[in-house]
């Protein structure tokens, strides 16, 4: 074996531009202390990250830091995809927050630098080969947010969320460590692919209660990234104390983080034996708790919150279909597999819009509010208040939100192939409850305001968070007229 690895640089381009882009920044606020510079270059960073993702991505598989057969490093068409979006999030996330930061909400330098630290760990998270690249990545996704959700100056809400999150990020942290702790003990190896082939080879090694140990303490630290019931309940509190930006980055790009770590394991380490059943309960929990309470929310960013937890458990219900025999064949699994990376970009996508509507219709700088307070934005604001319907409406999974629809199709149709016709059944009428509130926030655009609401709307939009607006809708639309190309992404 050689003493030094060559190193493939070209695999590493994103994770290098996504971290040369933290430290340019803060480079850039130490030594020219212009705002407006940082932001800049920020955001450059991130659309330069999503291009040399999808260019290495579209040059097919490349692998680096390989002992033998395995490799930490593997940057294939499903990393390609889950960095540029990472990468195209974190770059609408600065559109965002634009306004509140040329108000002084937050500081620039420190906001930009921290975005940026988490964009890194997303971008290295789906090419993560081994359990130490994929937890360390999945942290340093997540640790710059802790400060973010609490960066709102002068908001006891921030620092409340933020201190929950952190609690709860710190146990759930240290329950995934402990896991892969005992599997590294059980199998003796480290790399994804090592693990679940030993398993595999090894039924001695299956039926071990350290095994069995090691899998579900991996399963619920990982849950908890994903905001999957029973460890769900952080979500709403921290969504609904952080700033809109940051509550959007919480539902978009840390939740896709989550489910790309989760799915990793799942896939190639664990056995499906074990994990499919445990994943099929989560994914039955997670809708229906999801949408139950969701229809109950009268807090704007409380109900996304709610949404965006019965969204993971649609994003989980594909894994379940291993659960069954018929879902363990190689062409299911497949299915499965990609059936659930699609649904979280569909999701994102939409996700993203929602937020962005939502920091269209409000003050700058202000939280997400009341229903109360949206009703009647269409009458003074119809083409922002229509890019939300249009999201709204794609997340319940309705014409002419096609991005939602095919989503929840493709999510049916793996379910259906792995012969889990019953969860696709929980699916369905899951999907029946959440057309409830999602087309009751909807209709509530139009209807005449009340006289509490009518001042909280008529704010005038800044153009940036206009701009993201109308991408994040045109992105929706995009993938909805074009679904085949997201999922052959991800099946990749």
């Amino acid at each position: 074996m050689k003493a030094v690895q060559s190193v493939d640089s070209v695999a590493l381009l994103p994770a290098y531009l996504a971290a040369g882009t933290a430290v340019l920044v803060l480079l850039i606020d130490l030594l020219l202390a212009r705002p407006r510079a940082t932001v800049v270059v920020a955001a450059l960073g991130a659309l330069g990250t999503a291009v040399a993702s999808a260019g290495v991505g579209a040059a097919g598989e490349r692998r680096t830091f390989c002992v033998g057969a395995d490799c930490s490093w593997i940057f294939g068409g499903r990393a390609a995809l889950v960095a540029a979006v990472v990468a195209l999030l974190t770059l609408g996330v600065l559109g965002l927050s634009a306004p509140a930061l040329r108000a002084g909400r937050s500081p620039v330098g420190e906001y930009c630098f921290l975005l940026a630290c988490s964009m890194t760990g997303g971008v290295v998270l789906g090419a993560a080969g081994d359990l130490i690249t994929l937890i360390v990545a999945l942290e340093t996704l997540t640790l710059p947010l802790y400060v973010l959700v609490g960066l709102r100056r002068g908001s006891l809400a921030s620092a409340e969320a933020a201190v929950t999150f952190f609690v709860v990020s710190v146990v759930a942290t240290t329950v995934t460590l402990l896991g892969a702790a005992l599997l590294y003990a059980v199998t003796g190896g480290l790399h994804l692919d090592r693990v679940g082939a030993l398993l595999a080879e090894g039924p001695e090694l299956r039926d071990l209660p350290l095994t069995t140990a090691a899998v579900a303490l991996l399963l619920v630290g990982l849950a908890f990234k994903v905001a999957a019931v029973p460890f769900h309940a952080w979500a709403p509190a921290t969504y609904d104390g952080a700033p809109l930006p940051v509550a959007a980055y919480l539902s978009t790009a840390s939740k896709l983080g989550g489910l790309v770590a989760l799915l990793a394991v799942v896939q190639r380490a664990l056995p499906a034996e074990q994990t499919g059943p445990v994943l099929a309960v989560l994914a039955v929990l997670t809708m229906t708790v999801g949408n139950l309470v969701a229809l109950r929310q009268r807090r704007t960013v409380r109900l996304l919150a709610w949404s965006s937890v019965a969204q993971a458990g649609y994003i989980l219900a594909p894994l379940g279909a291993l659960a069954l025999a018929a879902g363990r064949t190689g062409e299911a699994r497949s299915a499965a597999y990609a059936a659930a990376v699609a649904y979280a970009v569909f999701f994102v996508v939409l996700e993203l819009a929602a937020f962005a509507g939502v920091t269209a219709l409000r003050p700058v700088g202000a939280d997400g509010g009341t229903l109360d307070d949206l009703r009647g934005a269409a009458r003074r604001y119809p083409w922002r208040a229509a890019a939300l319907g249009l999201a709204l409406v794609g997340l319940a999974g309705l014409p002419p939100g096609l991005a939602g629809l095919f989503a929840k199709v493709t999510v049916v149709r793996a379910l259906l192939d792995g012969g889990a016709g019953w969860l696709a059944l929980v699916v369905a009428l899951n999907a029946v409850i959440g057309l409830a509130y999602y087309l009751r926030v909807t209709a509530g655009l139009w209807t005449s305001p009340t006289t509490a609401a009518g001042g909280a709307v008529a704010v005038p939009v800044v153009g940036v968070v206009a701009v993201v607006l109308a991408v994040a809708t045109v992105a929706a639309v995009v993938v909805g007229v074009a679904p085949q190309l997201v999922l052959d992404l991800a099946g990749r």
